[in-house]
This record gives C-alpha cells, sequence and structure tokens, in this order.
C-alpha cells in the first residue's frame, strides 16, 4: 500500500506539474478568445507528448516520429559507516555519498538499436586509474537486439561472470558487496558482447553470454598487451525466469508465487593483462604482464518472500608474486545469503563470507582466511528505488599478521528515479 500510494502521488504530481502550463494557456484562450475543439486537440496532443514519469523506472522521452527513446535516471546512496576493534572502541568513521550516478538508456532510430550510458560522480566512483585516466564513465554501450533471442554489444560495460557483479548495486539488501565478490570480481571492460536466451522445452530456460574485452578494465584506453579476456557465461532456469529479471535483484521483493531457481556458471581468461588483478588493481611495473583464470558459480532459489543465493568463485595465476609487495590475489571464496521481506516490505538477511587465498600469496595478504557475517534490516518504500538500510558486520581472520577492526555497522540511504 505504501507503495502504491507514493508512486500514484508523485506520478500525478509530476504529471500536473506539467500539465498546468498547458491548461492555464488554455484557460486563458478561453476567457479571452473562444475554446475551440482545434485548442482542445492542440492540448491533448501536448498532453500526449509529455514525458512520462514512473518512480524506479526514470523519465522517459519519445518524439512524434518514434525515431527514438530516452529514459533518464539518477541515483545517490548515502552512506554511514563505523568500525570499532575488538573491545568495540570506535576506529574510524566514513560519512559519504558512496554513490551518485546519472543513467541514460533507451534505443536510436529502431527498438533493436539500443543504448545505454551511466556516469559516476563520487569519489568511489571516480578514482584516478593506475595509468591516469580519469574513471568517471561507467557505461557507454551500443546494443543490437534483432529479436527477443539474443542480442550483441559494443563499448563498455559490466563483464557477466557472477550474479553479484552482474546485478546492479542498487538492488543489494546490504550495504555493501560481499568480500568475497570486492576481491575476484572483474567489473567492467570494453570490447564485444553478445547474448543468447532460450526456452528449451516447458518452463526450462538458458541464457548464454560471451565477451570479448581489453582485458585491462574501463576506461583504460590503450594496451601494450598482445592478448585479451574472454568470458563466458551460462544461466539454466529449470523451474522458469523469475519475475521482472529477479535473478539479480537481491531478495524476492516480487514474492514469487511459484519456485524459482538459477543455476549459473562463468569462466574467464585474461591473456597478458597488465593489472595485478584483471581488469583491476594496480599497474605491473616495467613492462610485465601476468595471465590469469577465474571462475564463478552460482544459485539463486526464491519463493513467496524467501530467497537463498550461494556463490563460489576463484583465481588461479601461475605467478603471482612480483618486485616489491605488488601481488594478484590467488585464490577462492565462497559467498552465502539468505533474506525473507514480511507483508509491510521490511526485510531481514543474513550473509556469511569466506575468502581463502593460496598458499604463495598468504604472507602478502596478512591471513589464512577471512570470514565476514553480516546481518541487515531493510525498509522498501518503493522497491529498491527508495529503501532505507542499515547492517552489522563482525570479521574473523584466521593466523592474522595485522591488527584488522572487528566490527562495523552501517547506515544506507538509497534514493533513485
Amino acid at each position: 500500500m505504501v507503495k502504491t500510494s507514493v508512486k500514484k502521488y508523485l506520478q500525478v504530481f509530476c504529471g500536473l506539474t506539467m500539465l498546468l502550463p498547458s491548461v492555464a494557456m488554455a484557460q486563458e484562450q478561453k476567457e479571452w478568445k473562444g475554446f475551440s475543439i482545434s485548442d482542445a486537440d492542440e492540448l491533448m496532443e501536448q498532453v500526449r507528448n509529455m514525458p512520462f514519469v514512473e518512480v524506479g523506472k526514470g523519465v522517459s522521452f519519445t518524439p512524434k516520429n518514434k525515431l527514438f527513446k530516452m529514459t533518464i535516471r539518477f541515483r545517490m546512496q548515502n552512506q554511514l559507516a563505523m568500525d570499532f576493534d575488538d573491545d568495540f572502541s570506535l576506529e574510524e568513521t566514513q560519512a559519504q555519498v558512496k554513490r551518485l550516478r546519472l543513467r541514460l538508456d533507451g534505443f536510436l532510430y529502431s527498438p533493436k538499436l539500443l543504448y545505454c550510458i551511466q556516469l559516476g560522480f563520487t569519489p568511489y566512483d571516480t578514482k584516478v586509474l593506475p595509468n591516469g585516466n580519469n574513471n568517471f564513465i561507467r557505461d557507454a554501450v551500443v546494443c543490437y537486439r534483432p529479436s527477443d533471442t539474443w542480442n550483441i554489444a559494443f563499448g563498455q560495460t559490466t563483464v557477466k561472470s557472477s550474479r553479484e557483479n552482474i546485478k546492479s548495486s542498487s538492488a543489494m539488501q546490504f550495504s555493501n558487496a560481499s568480500i568475497v565478490n570486492s576481491e575476484f570480481n572483474p567489473d567492467r571492460d570494453f570490447g564485444f558482447f553478445g547474448e543468447y536466451y532460450k526456452r528449451l522445452f516447458g518452463n526450462f530456460n538458458v541464457t548464454a553470454n560471451a565477451a570479448v574485452t581489453l582485458g585491462e578494465g574501463r576506461n583504460w584506453v590503450a594496451s601494450k598487451s598482445k592478448g585479451f579476456a574472454y568470458t563466458g557465461r551460462v544461466e539454466l532456469f529449470p523451474l522458469g525466469r523469475f519475475k521482472a529479471s529477479g535473478e539479480v535483484i537481491e531478495g524476492d521483493f516480487l514474492r514469487e508465487q511459484s519456485v524459482k531457481l538459477m543455476l549459473a556458471g562463468a569462466f574467464s581468461y585474461n591473456d597478458r593483462t597488465t593489472r595485478v588483478h584483471g581488469q583491476c588493481g594496480s599497474q605491473l611495473p616495467d613492462g610485465v604482464m601476468t595471465s590469469m583464470k577465474q571462475y564463478y558459480l552460482d544459485f539463486v532459489l526464491k519463493y513467496r518472500g524467501f530467497a537463498f543465493c550461494a556463490d563460489f568463485m576463484g583465481r588461479i595465476c601461475d605467478k603471482p608474486l612480483y618486485s616489491g609487495d605488488l601481488f594478484t590475489y590467488a585464490g577462492k571464496g565462497v559467498n552465502a545469503q539468505t533474506s525473507y521481506i514480511f507483508r509491510k516490505n521490511w526485510e531481514v538477511a543474513l550473509r556469511n563470507s569466506t575468502l581463502l587465498p593460496d598458499a604463495k600469496v598468504r604472507p602478502m595478504v596478512g591471513y589464512s582466511g577471512f570470514n565476514q557475517t553480516t546481518f541487515a534490516v531493510t525498509k522498501y518504500l518503493i522497491g529498491h528505488s527508495l529503501k532505507v538500510q542499515a547492517d552489522a558486520s563482525y570479521n574473523h581472520r584466521t593466523e592474522a599478521l595485522n591488527a584488522y577492526n572487528r566490527w562495523q555497522l552501517r547506515f544506507v540511504l538509497e534514493a533513485g528515479l
């Protein structure tokens, strides 16, 4: 009820705000010149061509000739985080606009030719890259979709590897992604991308993704490496697809009325990259290059407000140590999380994540194992577009070589259009 009422009132308000000037003009014509049928037709034509506003889906514009469509969206994520030591003494406080992003998407000339542009404006998004390039462009990609079964894309966008990497950060149940995803996800890259969707039989569906990219990450521009990154991912839906692409939205906000399940796996080979983690991390010195393999296994289940997800992923690198303190985090990690959303759109969620570095890099990482357990409470006002979140994490490192913070409390306000 809260979602419906707020959404309805915002739509009415936006519509009236844009309609009032036209109504005033029509009223003036009625009072001074008379209000004719042609005036009414003109007014209705103006109304039909006004932007369409829907909370959570942006503001859309389409001209009369329907040669393009543009939807404008924004989102901000304001976060307060506090770190505590073993004795629960406050060590550090972070208060920041962690994410502030603008997105424009739609089609050009034909609904088959799609585009997506996304920009980030906070220090978290725009950190200068190791090669000195700016980093505010997140997505800039054009897709050709000749049918509902497949499409191809060219540009910079997310490399579809793990479940956590594919989903938007706006669709999280927790204030931050898991430590496992943060360590092993390739984020974005520039190149060619392909997707294929197919219903095989009954409710059994499959999705296949493939990408050939530069292998150095977003906004890198140029590389002297002769290698590229090759990534493939397969998703199986034995019980039918989730509502509204629910496999990439955490929690069961839409409350699936029948059990929905996704099983997925991905593999990526980055040939002769110049960065310690392939698409991420520091730049290797003196023209050094390295190759690495990354693997991902995902599981998602949802039913009537209950959701369960599990991820297993890792990175293989034969020579992970370099000069100085540079190294590639070779190892593996597992993540599991579960949640339930109540009728009034309050949700509770629990996540447990573990990192296990390979023996070669443990002296550099500073532990043999890193476990983090997080409990979160979320109030959804308008789905993931307007929500308030609070979570608490407990950290434990096995054979830790350095001191670290044991507890973390975080509070997040997420708002978007």
